[in-house]
């Protein structure tokens, strides 16, 4: 195995990982509010299609990311007024979102597009291109030197070939989940809002004795859960693949809450556990390199089910004592 090799790898690892970073960090938000969301994989679902179907419309993955957003928002209120206005079953209402996104794309999208649930490809300015940073070598030099750009990273430095393949080239959307994560930590640990929102999903009755709307800083938090599964599902549609396909989340947004829990509910441990999620999924794609260590031929079958074996061990408890908000999925009632 070279140096190369692995790079590659963990390439691939911050590619797969980053729409579980953004799924990952909406739920923090707002199981850290006291308002458990499972419904994290329909969000991201329905912003997924609605964002390749806008792209494909309009010719912009700008436009396509905005619709993305709108409509995971619009799940989120809706689970917002079931599980904060009515107090109904935070978990049912998750559930419910699920299926209604996974019928309702599928359903759309053979409407509009006749092509067996799936948007047509994305081409051009309908998909984000990769962000070629300085000193970095990328297309455009591969194209002036006229060689492939593969071949002028396998033959540069180890120094040249971390910057060029890890750190440059990517979506600009990866580099903003890697600053929301910063953002995260800083509005939950430094702001007064961060402040307030984590009391209402430890001890919500103390938050409201001291004058805070209970309900406003719940509202805020599954807004800002659907925003970021909107960045989530749209950088699957828009970015790591060109369209969207049916189910294509692929229980991604199960794996998130796993990484969450795995995590603690804190940020920065949250982008870690969601990398070593896309590390475990990046493995799919080069079996080589495992039976390159191993010395025995490993079925991709194995390795593809790697994160959701995890998810299961998990979920199971055997990373440890995972203590959520006191208050989490319990709606609030004003006493009188």
């Amino acid at each position: 195995m070279q140096f190369l090799d692995i790079v590659q790898l963990l390439d691939t690892s911050i590619r797969l990982g980053t729409p579980l970073l953004f799924a990952c960090l909406a739920g923090l938000f707002s199981e850290r509010s006291g308002v458990v969301d499972i419904g994290l994989e329909g969000k991201m679902l329905i912003a997924a299609f609605f964002s390749a179907a806008f792209a494909y419309y309009s010719g912009n993955a700008w436009v396509g990311l905005l619709a993305g957003i709108a409509a995971s928002v619009l799940l989120a209120v809706i689970h917002g007024l079931a599980s904060i206005t009515f107090r109904g079953n935070q978990l049912i209402s998750g559930v419910a979102i699920n299926f209604l996104a996974a019928g309702m794309t599928v359903l759309i999208a053979q409407s509009w597009f006749k092509q067996g649930g799936r948007t047509p490809p994305l081409t051009g300015n309908g998909r984000f291109g990769n962000v070629e940073l300085p000193f970095a070598i990328g297309p455009s030099d591969a194209e002036a030197a006229g060689r492939p750009l593969s071949q002028m990273i396998a033959e540069a430095g180890p120094v040249q070939q971390f910057y060029s393949e890890l750190i440059s080239g990517h979506s600009i959307l990866v580099y903003l989940g890697l600053i929301t994560v910063a953002a995260t930590w800083w509005i939950l640990f430094r702001t007064r809002f961060g402040l307030r929102l984590r009391a209402v999903g430890e001890n919500p009755a103390a938050v409201d004795t001291a004058g805070v709307s209970v309900i406003q800083l719940r509202y805020a938090a599954v807004l800002i859960c659907g925003v970021l599964c909107g960045l989530a599902g749209a950088y699957m549609a828009t970015s790591l693949q060109a369209g969207f396909v049916k189910d294509m989340t692929a229980g991604r947004g199960f794996i998130a809450l796993a990484a969450l829990i795995f995590a603690k509910w804190r940020p920065v441990y949250a982008m870690w556990a969601c990398m070593l999620f896309g590390f475990f999924q990046a493995l799919e794609t080069r079996p080589d390199l495992i039976e390159a260590v191993i010395g025995m031929k490993v079925q991709i079958q194995l390795l593809g089910a790697l994160p959701y074996i995890l998810t299961v061990v998990i979920l199971a408890g055997f990373i440890g004592k995972a203590i959520p908000p006191k208050a989490s999925a319990e709606p609030y009632i004003k006493e009188r």
